[in-house]
Formats: structure tokens, C-alpha cells, sequence
């Protein structure tokens, strides 16, 4: 018996010891359907055993039982479980896995919505680049929202001035007027004048779940102002996975931010909800650009049990101020402010100080919300209705300075201080009459009017200063702060129904119906110290005018329905736009061809109203609808040669209406004579490869511009006039290639390369009108400008990157990238063309820049569900110091300027006196970029 007692006590020990010590092996590859997910969670329910997928989405972990559950998460997609069972010694290969996005991918509005016009790898024929959220999260930094983009082929970000959010971006070398920015399907651009703030959307980065970038025409159905290119950013929608974040980072410049966020995942009633608050804050980079911003987002939604319909609801916006520095300095003043003849590239010529404190006359202050509410409706199994209704109430102003002193402006070289700082305490003394300022050879003391010391827009000075025309002085005007207000009142909706003809054709139809209202007028903020501000700019009130005492604090306004009233000056005028357009596309699709055919048309309607210029009695008070047709026509098609390449080909030809101030010119209520749509013709052919361990995409373009209206500064020798330049016209081609890499399990690299060749084509003509009465200016009627294979500038045209990112241990990651920009050009005005054998736009130098990151993930929670995300980006490693754009066009060996009399040349060029930097001629207008900055943040998931 005793012996049977043993047998079985062994037998039992060595069930429970081989058991325990069962030592399987669990593996498979995790992609979201279409590339693999590196860094993916993979624990087995239960335990402590855990493991990350590989940069190629592969993983495998050790079993210590039999059977059980896996359970695989990764941000942005929908937590999965698995049952796997395992022998001893063995392996299960699981196969692969795909998990669902909710966020991180394009998420569930883009799959729902016929609105939202993503495009499709190996499917789309358009040149595309995606980001996702988590790039988006863990590299954006301090950067600037258009900066995350560029390392993406053709595009140039910089962050001009360098305030907060008041960065630019270029694409194929067409400004960011000139690129349709959608945001759920929703067109952003300005109504007015195609301008994109990205102040206005500094929260974007924070509720977006993807941004792509489509070079050229790009594939939205809609009419846009996409010359360039779409930039497509998609929010994260309220049925996305139940769960949150916190975070807080912090930067150099006392940049400082937090965030949270909550989403309640779609409840067993269909409703879901998602919520996100943050706020920011620092001193800036550049000296004197304080800032601070918020931003909210909520979306409500609600889905059918028979999935149906589906219902969403969002509300976002981010109210922000911010200093600014709007000035572009030579480089000798950075020069003069720096070290050893090294420029002092935080230098801002508006900033300063007053009353023991810093001070900015220079200030955007702007709430832009934005709500919208989409309804998909899958009506039968080959038919979607898709519409958004959408509205946006934008209430804000830049500040900035008017009137002067003696013909000195706020900045002028009488107020600096030895470091260059603004010494406002003086403007101040000089405004209520207890200081003194130095103009017109002799200290001078302000004088009253009317027992007032009153400003005005006067500048203190009139005449030209020649011998015909010479100065005049007075000491009654002083300087003022005061804001132009831009506010609006935005509605549109649009709607498409997209109707599966066959297998094979689908026919998609469309309404696109927008209006717009811009209020634009200008306010007092601050005398400064004195007394009145006389305004004699509203016509019925002429000469007396108005003497005003009313001021407005420069703040940000949260409720934008509260309808403020007051006081304007200078100039009040409503600009109304209505837009009504349709579109249609037909798309074929089987086996390895889409093709696809797309057109559309619009008219846009533009009204002034002006109770400033004209009297009552004026019909130019309130002019009727100005309606001018437009419209595009384009089409493409892609073809997979094998499972791994595939070539796309599409072209296009778009007829865009002018601006609004191309339509009634120098804030006047008459219609320009000269309007012409501008006329642009795309074509694009690109090819694609993609496979396990290298995808690539090789494409070229080739876009012309013509007649394109600008509308230019004064006449150089009369400050009272304006120009305007008539068929100008651009040709913009280019090749760009755009590349990555898993060279190993945990080495990753990324690379891109663009070659453009922008250039102006043909010459164009000049007319230049008088600012009073727009009439024209003698000797400037269509005189001819020399433009002809003149580079166009503000955008660098040959760009290359090169990054790498290595899992240095298991959720730790050290990446690198480094961004070079060559063939940048400087800004240019066409007026400085005038002479046949000009010497073309300035270029700039080449520069280089290097960005470095770490980043560690340490997962938390029963179920190793949750995390800890720390990450530390630090842009620009080298602190490089490099000139991003010039606002001036002048070379090394252009002549210095002489007086009248002297004969030109004689003082040498700018080469010759040595007056160069990095060959540039140090009087060149510019703006650096950032040294070096750093970032930390901290993030909790859960």
C-alpha cells in the first residue's frame, strides 16, 4: 500500500513540476491590415509575461501554461484578446493579427464618412504622406504644428517670426494660401484671402488621429485652393475605445503644458462621448513672445444597433495669446546685438519694456471654435449618405502700433536702449507730455491740442524729403497701441452620396454651400499716456472727425456670441462671401486597376459693405454680389504590377476665382477691372514599392500658374501707392522620393529626398494706383516686369531627410533625423524686376539640422493594459544658427546706396565693405530659426 502511495504521490509531483515548468512558445506578426505594428503590447492574461512586437510586427513570448489568453494592445487601436493553446517545447504561430484603429490609424469617421477624402496606399493615384498620432504625440515637442510635417517630401516649415503658432508652411512651393487645409472633411482656409493661422489651431495636434499630406491636386471632390497640395487632418471620433491620458511636459523658454482626456468607448445604447482640455504656456524663444493657449474638444456620438446610421457631434477650439515679432530685422542689427559679430538670432525689434515690465506692442489675441455635425447614413448595402453641417465664429485681432513721433515709429533707433530693447517708458513720457524725443536736429517737447495731448495715425512727419517735396514736421502726434480686428462668422455644410454601380463602378454626388461674413476694423488698446485719439475716417464725419477716449484690453474673448460694440477707426468694413458648389466623381475599381474621373464646379459671390470711405448716400456703401464661376476637372489611375510595385498617373486642370482684395482692391468698394481666374494645370506620375523589410515611392509633377493676380507693396519712391502685377505665371516641377526601412528587428530607417525647379515663367505687367482714389499712378500702366526663369522664392526647393530609430531594450527607443534644405530662395517683389538684366532672387544658404529623441514605455496595470510614456525630443542637436527666409532681395555685390549727386558705385558694394554674412549682404530683411530647444513630457494611458 505504501508502495502504491508513492507511485501515486511521484506521479502527482510530476504533473505539477511539468506543468510548471511547461515552457512553450507563443508567437505571430500584429499589422493594422495594411503595415506592421512595431512596438505593440502582447501579455498573457493573468501573469506577468509580456513582450513588445519588433519593428517588422513580429513577437514572441515564452508560455508557462498550456492554454490561455493573450491580450495585444497598442495606442490608437482596440485592445484584442486571443485563446492559444501551446505544447510542451513547442511553438503556436498565431499567424497574423490585425488589430482595429481607433485612433492612432484613420479612425472611424474616415471608414463611416464619404466626406472625408483619404487616400488609399497601392489604390489612390495622388503623391500622399501619412502621420499618426503617435508620431504626432511623441515627436511634435515645441515645434510648431506644420513643422511635425516637414520630412515629407516638398514640404518647407518654418516658424517665420517665431511667436507662438505663427509658423508657415510651403508646399511644392506654393504658400499655405495656396493649400487646402480640411479638417474632417470641413475646407479651413480663409474665405477671404485663403490664409491659415496656425495660432487658430494649435490644438490640432492634440485631438488629431492622423494628418496626410496629398501633394498637388490632391484627391479631395471639393472645389479648394489645393495648388500645392491637401493637408487632410482627421480627429479622433467619440466611439473610439473606452479609456484616457494624462501628461504634462515642459520645455526651455518655460514652456510649460498639461492635458487630459477621457473617452467613455461606445456604450451598450449606441451613445459614446470623448473629451479633451489642455492648457500651455511659456516665455517663447524668442525674446519678448510670451504666449499662453487652451484648448478644448468634445465630440458626442450615437450609432444605430443597425449600424445604419451614425451620429457625430464635435466642438473644438483653441482661444491663445501671444506676443509677437513681426519685424524683420537686417542681420546686421542681430549682429549688432550679439557677440564677436555673431547674431543674436532671439533678437525682436518689437519688444521692450514699460513701467518695470516687459512689453510687446505686437500681440495676436484670437478664439476661433469650430462645431460640426456629421451624419452618415448607410441607406442599403450598395448606398452611404454622408453630410456635415458646420459652423465657426472667429473673434480676435492683431495688435500693433499707430501713429509716430516726429516721423519716428515705435522701433525707430530714438527709443532703443543700448541692447536694442524698445523703451516704451519713453513713447509714454513723450505721450503725456513729460518727456522729451530727439528728431529734426533738436530735442523736442510735445505740444497739445485743444488742451489734449491727443494721438492720431499721424506719424509726426509729412513730405518726401527731397527738394521738391521736403519734410514738415509737427510735435502734436504721438503713438498708440491699437488691433485690426478680423473676426467672422462662418456656416456651410456639405453633403455626398456615394452609390456602388457594380461590382466594379462607383458614382459619388455632392453639394458643397458655405457663407462667410468678415468683420475687419481697428480699435484703441492703449494711448500710451495721452489723452484723446482723433479718428477723421468715416466720410459723413469729415473734417470735424472724433475725439475718443474709449479703450480695449487686449484679451481674448471666450463667449464669441457676445456681440461687443465699439468705437472704431481708421477703417470698418464687411466682407460677405458665398460659396455654392457641386461635384461628382466616378471611380472604377477591380482586380489591380482604380481609376478614377472627378469634377466640380463653384461660383463664389463677394459683397463690401463700408460706412468709413462712403457716405450713406454712396451705393459703394454696400456694393451687390460680384459672382464669379469656378471649377476643376481632374482624374488618375493606379495599377498594381505585382503585390509589391504598383504606377499611378493623374492630372487635372483647376479655374480658381481671385481673393476677395484681388475682387475690390486697396479696402475699396470698387470691383478691379482687371479679374481674371487664375488657371492651373497638374500632372503627376509616381511609382510604389512595398514589401516586408523596404517600402518606397518614387513620383514626379509638373504644375503651371498663369495669370495669377498679386497684389504688391508701394512704389518704392511714394509710400501712398500700391501695385498690383497681372499674368504673372509659375511652373513648378519637381521629382520626390520618400522611403523606409527595417534593417533589423530594431532599427528602423526613414528617409526622403525632393528636387523642385520653380521658376516664374514669361514676364508680366505692373500698374500702381494712388491709395485716396485707386487712381493710376503715371508712368506705372502696365509696365512690363522681367520675370522670366526668375526663382520663386520663400521656399526651399531641394530638401532631403534621414532619420533612424533603435529599440536600444525592449520599449526603449533612441531616434535621430536630420533635415537638409538647399536652393532656398528669398522672398521677392516683383517691382524689383523692373530692369531686363536683373540679377534674379537671392539665394540663401544651405543649412542642416539635426533632431534627437528617447523615448521608454513602461506598462502598468493588472493586465499590463495601461502605461507610462516618458519622451524627450531636443530639435536642432548642433544649435545651428541659419537664415530661414529673407523678405529682401539684395546681393553681395550690389552697390552700396549713394546721395543725390554722387555717382553710383562709388562707395563700393557690400562685398567690398566687408557689409556680408555667410555671403549674405548683411542689410538683407530676415528672420533665423530657432537654436537649439528641448522638450520633456510625461504621459499616463490608461
Amino acid at each position: 500500500m505504501k508502495t502504491m502511495k508513492n507511485w501515486l504521490l511521484t506521479g502527482l509531483l510530476f504533473m505539477i513540476v511539468s506543468t510548471a515548468f511547461s515552457q512553450g512558445k507563443i508567437s505571430g506578426m500584429i499589422t493594422d491590415g495594411v503595415g506592421s505594428l512595431p512596438g505593440a503590447n502582447v501579455v498573457i492574461k493573468g501573469s506577468t509575461v509580456a513582450t513588445s512586437t519588433d519593428f517588422d510586427g513580429k513577437f514572441t513570448l515564452n508560455a508557462t501554461t498550456s492554454t490561455g489568453e493573450i491580450v495585444i494592445s497598442f495606442l490608437g487601436y482596440e485592445n484584442l484578446t486571443l485563446r492559444f493553446s501551446v505544447r510542451n517545447g513547442e511553438t503556436t504561430n498565431l499567424g497574423t493579427i490585425v488589430l482595429t484603429s481607433n485612433s492612432n490609424e484613420l479612425s472611424e469617421i474616415v471608414v463611416k464618412s464619404t466626406i472625408v477624402d483619404i487616400a488609399k496606399d497601392r489604390k489612390t493615384p495622388v503623391a500622399v504622406s501619412t502621420i499618426k498620432a503617435a508620431e504626432i504625440q511623441e515627436k511634435l515637442g515645441t515645434q510648431e504644428f506644420p513643422e511635425i510635417l516637414r520630412n515629407t517630401p516638398s514640404v518647407y516649415a518654418t516658424k517665420a517670426g517665431g511667436g507662438f503658432g505663427d509658423a508657415r508652411i510651403n508646399i511644392r512651393g506654393f504658400n499655405q494660401n495656396n493649400i487646402a487645409v480640411m479638417i474632417n472633411g470641413m475646407p479651413v482656409n480663409d474665405m477671404e484671402n485663403g490664409s491659415v493661422f496656425w495660432s487658430n489651431w494649435s490644438g490640432l495636434s492634440e485631438v488629431a488621429s492622423a494628418i496626410q499630406v496629398q501633394r498637388g491636386l490632391g484627391a479631395s471632390k471639393l472645389v479648394t485652393p489645393s495648388v500645392g497640395g491637401t493637408i487632410n487632418i482627421v480627429t479622433k471620433s467619440s466611439d473610439r475605445k473606452e479609456g484616457g491620458s494624462f501628461s504634462s511636459g515642459f520645455g526651455n523658454g518655460r514652456n510649460f503644458k498639461i492635458q487630459g482626456s477621457y473617452s467613455t468607448g461606445k456604450l451598450d445604447n449606441g451613445l459614446s462621448a470623448s473629451i479633451l482640455l489642455s492648457q500651455t504656456m511659456g516665455d517663447g524663444y524668442i525674446n519678448g513672445t510670451q504666449f499662453e493657449g487652451s484648448n478644448y474638444y468634445v465630440a458626442l456620438g450615437y450609432g444605430s444597433k443597425s449600424g445604419n446610421h451614425d451620429f457625430q457631434i464635435t466642438v473644438t477650439g483653441a482661444p491663445q495669446w501671444h506676443n509677437q515679432r513681426s519685424t524683420a530685422a537686417p542681420i546686421a542689427t542681430y549682429q549688432k546685438y550679439g557677440i564677436n559679430g555673431d547674431p543674436n538670432i532671439r533678437y525682436n525689434p518689437d519688444t521692450g519694456f514699460l513701467n518695470g515690465e516687459s512689453y510687446n506692442i505686437r500681440k495676436n489675441y484670437y478664439h476661433k471654435p469650430v462645431a460640426s455635425f456629421n451624419w452618415d447614413y448607410k441607406i442599403n448595402e450598395t448606398t452611404k449618405l454622408s453630410t456635415v453641417v458646420y459652423a465657426s465664429m472667429g473673434r480676435g485681432a492683431g495688435a500693433g502700433a499707430t501713429g509716430g513721433i516726429g516721423g519716428n515709429t515705435y522701433n525707430s533707433a530714438v527709443f532703443l536702449t543700448a541692447d536694442g530693447l524698445i523703451d516704451y517708458n519713453k513713447i509714454q513720457a513723450w505721450n503725456n507730455g513729460t518727456g522729451q524725443v530727439f528728431f529734426n536736429g533738436a530735442n523736442r517737447t510735445r505740444t497739445q491740442i485743444g488742451g489734449v495731448y491727443q494721438n492720431s495715425s499721424s506719424t509726426g512727419r509729412t513730405g518726401a524729403g527731397t527738394t521738391a517735396s521736403p519734410y514738415v514736421y509737427n510735435t502734436t502726434s504721438g503713438i498708440s497701441q491699437t488691433s485690426s480686428i478680423n473676426s467672422h462668422d462662418w456656416f456651410g455644410a456639405v453633403i455626398n452620396l456615394n452609390k456602388k454601380l457594380s461590382n466594379t463602378l462607383t458614382l459619388d454626388f455632392g453639394l458643397d454651400a458655405r457663407t462667410y461674413t468678415g468683420y475687419h476694423f481697428t480699435v484703441v488698446n492703449d494711448r500710451l499716456g495721452a489723452g484723446e485719439f482723433f479718428d477723421n475716417n468715416i466720410a459723413s464725419l469729415k473734417p470735424t472727425g472724433r475725439r475718443l477716449t474709449s479703450t480695449y484690453e487686449t484679451d481674448v474673448q471666450w463667449n464669441v456670441f457676445d456681440k461687443r460694440q465699439y468705437d472704431k477707426i481708421s477703417f470698418n468694413s464687411t466682407g460677405k462671401v458665398k460659396w455654392y458648389g457641386a461635384f461628382t466623381q466616378l471611380e472604377y475599381s477591380k482586380d489591380n486597376l482604380t481609376a478614377f474621373v472627378q469634377g466640380a464646379v463653384s461660383q463664389q459671390g463677394f459683397k463690401r459693405e463700408d460706412d468709413f470711405v462712403y457716405l450713406p448716400t454712396d451705393p459703394l456703401t454696400s456694393t451687390s454680389y460680384k459672382n464669379i464661376l469656378g471649377g476643376n476637372v481632374k482624374g488618375g489611375a493606379n495599377y498594381n504590377l505585382s503585390e509589391k510595385s504598383n504606377v499611378y498617373v493623374n492630372a487635372g486642370y483647376y479655374s480658381r476665382q481671385p481673393f476677395f482684395n484681388s475682387v475690390y482692391p486697396n479696402n475699396r468698394s470698387t470691383v478691379n477691372p482687371n479679374l481674371t481666374n487664375e488657371k492651373i494645370v497638374g500632372f503627376e506620375a509616381g511609382y510604389g514599392f512595398r514589401s516586408r523589410f523596404f517600402n518606397a515611392t518614387l513620383n514626379v509633377y509638373n504644375t503651371t500658374w498663369n495669370d495669377r493676380y498679386l497684389k504688391g507693396n508701394a512704389l518704392p519712391t511714394d509710400p501712398n501707392t500700391y501695385t498690383e502685377y497681372l499674368g504673372l505665371n509659375e511652373v513648378h516641377s519637381g521629382v520626390e522620393l520618400e522611403a523606409t526601412s527595417n534593417i533589423t528587428d530594431r532599427l528602423k530607417i526613414t528617409g526622403m529626398f525632393s528636387y523642385g525647379i520653380w521658376e516664374y515663367k514669361g514676364n508680366a505687367t505692373v500698374n500702381a494706383y494712388n491709395q485716396a482714389d485707386n487712381s493710376p499712378v503715371a508712368g506705372y500702366v502696365a509696365t512690363p516686369v522681367y520675370m522670366d526663369k526668375v526663382k520663386v522664392g520663400d521656399a526651399a526647393q531641394m530638401t532631403a531627410s534621414l532619420g533612424a530609430a533603435y529599440e536600444v531594450l525592449t520599449r526603449v527607443t533612441l531616434d535621430a533625423n536630420y533635415n537638409f534644405n538647399d536652393k532656398l530662395y528669398a522672398g521677392l517683389s516683383p517691382i524689383n524686376f523692373a530692369d531686363p538684366n536683373n540679377k534674379g532672387a537671392l539665394q540663401l544658404p544651405s543649412y542642416g539640422l539635426l533632431d534627437a529623441g528617447f523615448s521608454y514605455k513602461m506598462l502598468t496595470g493588472k493586465n499590463k493594459d495601461k502605461s507610462v510614456n516618458f519622451r524627450l525630443n531636443v530639435n536642432n542637436v548642433l544649435d545651428k544658427t541659419y537664415i530661414a527666409e529673407s523678405r529682401t532681395n539684395t546681393f553681395a555685390d550690389d552697390n552700396l546706396p549713394v546721395a543725390t549727386g554722387q555717382p553710383a558705385g562709388s562707395k563700393g558694394t557690400y562685398a567690398s565693405n566687408g557689409m556680408l554674412y555667410n555671403g549674405v549682404a548683411n542689410v538683407n530683411q530676415v528672420f533665423f530659426g530657432f537654436g537649439r530647444t528641448w522638450n520633456f513630457s510625461l504621459r499616463y494611458d490608461f
